[in-house]
């Protein structure tokens, strides 16, 4: 596997941001079975009965998403 050569201290908080979205996308792209550890699992498990218990408690990922690049534009 090649290393690209990237200064990642040159980058700007955003470039940093879309970096780390972009990596994140290729991993999830390649279909990889990832295990769970025990507390991932348990992590999981109670937010999906919080949101059972209160499913108008979160925003949509497009309005959280839009929210956090906003803090960054500042």
């Amino acid at each position: 596997m090649s290393k690209a050569a990237i200064d990642i201290s040159s980058l700007s908080v955003s470039e940093r941001i879309r970096l780390a979205e972009g990596l994140w996308d290729s991993v999830a792209a390649a279909d990889a079975d990832i295990p769970l550890t025990p507390a991932q699992g348990a992590e999981l498990d109670r937010r999906l009965d919080d949101l059972e218990r209160n499913p108008d408690a979160g925003a949509p990922w497009e309005v959280a998403r839009a929210r956090l690049e906003e803090r960054v534009r500042r």
